[in-house]
Formats: structure tokens, sequence, C-alpha cells
């Protein structure tokens, strides 16, 4: 992977939290505002730079199914903490576990189907 695809690839990333935040806000009839969806997004974000970093220390490729897996940890793990010590509560056992499919789906999901396409091209 070069460097110049390893923006777009964080891009791609912080684009699937945002979605994820926005989606989840519509699901519950809450704001769409700018403010709104940062406010929901924003813990998400920061578990998400954790784990890129500890990609990138790793000297892993980010566009990686594993590596994928430890920027998805990351991220649903810092967002849960974060939101939990914002309001003072854990957050309810259903929007972990819908938290925990959505974004394994948007921050998983594309690196397994880029790796399915790169083994089909190979044969």
């Amino acid at each position: 992977m070069t460097t110049v695809a390893l923006p777009l690839v964080f891009l791609l990333d912080a684009v699937s939290v945002v979605v994820f935040a926005t989606f989840g806000r519509g699901a519950h009839s809450e704001g769409l505002g700018i403010g709104q969806v940062w406010g929901t997004a924003w813990p998400f974000l920061v578990g998400l730079l954790v784990g890129w970093i500890a990609v990138l220390i790793a000297r892993r490729d980010p566009a990686r199914v594993r590596a994928g897996v430890v920027v998805w940890a990351c991220t649903l793990v810092g967002g849960m903490v974060i939101r939990g010590l914002g309001d003072g509560r854990v957050p309810h056992w259903s929007f972990m576990v819908v938290a925990a499919l959505a974004t394994g789906v948007f921050l998983v999901g594309w690196r397994a189907l880029r790796a399915a396409v790169s083994r089909r091209r190979a044969v």
C-alpha cells in the first residue's frame, strides 16, 4: 500500500463512522444536523484514531482485514468508553450490540470485500 492510499483508507473509515452515527440518529428520529451527528460520532472517531495508531505502530497494512479488526475493536470500545464517561453510565446493551454489528460491517466489511476481490482476481 502506498502512502498516498493511506489517507484515502483512513477517510473511508472516518466516513463509515459518520455514516454509522447518522444512521443511528435517523433510526431514533433524532436530529441530523452537523453538530448533532458530530456529538454522536466523535467518541467513535477518537476510538478509530486509536485503532489506526495501533495498526501503524505495529506496521500493519491498514487496508487488510486483520488490521480492520483492530481498528473496529478500538473504535467500538473507545466510543463506548468515551460515551460512558460523558454521561456517567454504561451504554445500553442493545446499543452496544447494534454498534458492534454496524461498525463491524462498515470497518471490516469493506476490507473483507476487497480481500475477496483481490483473491478472485489472482485466480
